[in-house]
């Protein structure tokens, strides 16, 4: 299967107001299983969902304070079926990719190459850069251990990615830490542009059917009590806040 990528002639300078908080696209891709959604809810809410159904897929977008300055932090949890086959919904959207793998699933890993060499052949010579970080996820799982840290990092430095190893299920705070990072590239690769350029929509062959359309869900802050279908209580938090409401296929409470 073949991917055509083809960027178009003409840019549009885009011009934020000094008022309003900056906004960062990150677009979160991986084999199925890997601990995307958990990723992205345990960002979201500081929670940790064990189940969830992997054929959904969502954006959300919440309002954040990366050092002291504001930021609306949108995520689209993907849900590929077949890799990066139907891919145009979020190349052209994200200003920033996390590629996740399992660290006790070696077909995971693998799938993770096929992802970055997409995105970086789609990125290639844009302006601002685009970052892309590879994330091996579930260090909890050291004993059954597939993929050494050091094949991580041999991977990210062959693409010149950044390369982190979190848990989903334990410290928020590193979980928190990996979409800062984020956040923290794109604004480095805009500052490093005299102009925060965007190019027009980039016509992409593929031969899935059309694409899909991202569907935003705002979020407020987590909640106290108990999710109704987690199996695991490892990751606990007492903050106190409004109900939240539907989150790849879950309610939280």
């Amino acid at each position: 299967m073949s991917l055509m990528f083809g960027k178009a002639r003409t840019c549009n300078i885009v011009t934020v107001p000094e008022h309003e908080p900056s906004e960062c696209n990150i677009v979160v891709l991986g084999a199925m299983g890997s601990g995307k959604s958990a990723l992205t809810v345990k960002f979201l809410t500081k929670r940790f969902i064990s189940e969830y159904d992997p054929n959904l897929e969502d954006t959300y977008s919440s309002e954040e304070d990366v050092d002291h300055q504001p930021v609306l932090v949108k995520v689209m949890d993907t849900a590929d079926q077949n890799g990066p086959v139907n891919c145009e919904r979020y190349l052209s959207w994200a200003n920033a990719f996390i590629i996740v793998y399992s660290i006790d699933n070696q077909n995971s890993f693998e799938a993770c190459q096929q992802y970055i060499e997409t995105v970086t052949l789609y990125t290639k010579g844009l302006q601002p850069e685009v970052p892309v970080i590879l994330l091996g996820n579930k260090v909890d799982m050291e004993r059954y251990r597939q993929v050494s840290k050091l094949d991580g990092a041999a991977l990210a430095s062959r693409f010149g990615c950044l390369f982190f190893e979190v848990s989903a299920c334990l410290d928020f705070l590193s979980v928190q830490h990996i979409f800062y990072e984020a956040v923290r590239e794109v604004r480095r690769e805009t500052e490093r542009s005299p102009l925060f350029i965007s190019e027009d929509k980039p016509a992409i062959n593929l031969t899935s059917a059309a694409p899909l359309t991202a569907c935003y869900k705002e979020l407020p802050t987590p909640a106290t009590a108990k999710l109704v279908t987690v199996k695991s209580s490892r990751a606990q938090s007492k903050r106190r806040a409004p109900t939240l409401t539907l989150l790849k296929g879950f309610k939280i409470f």
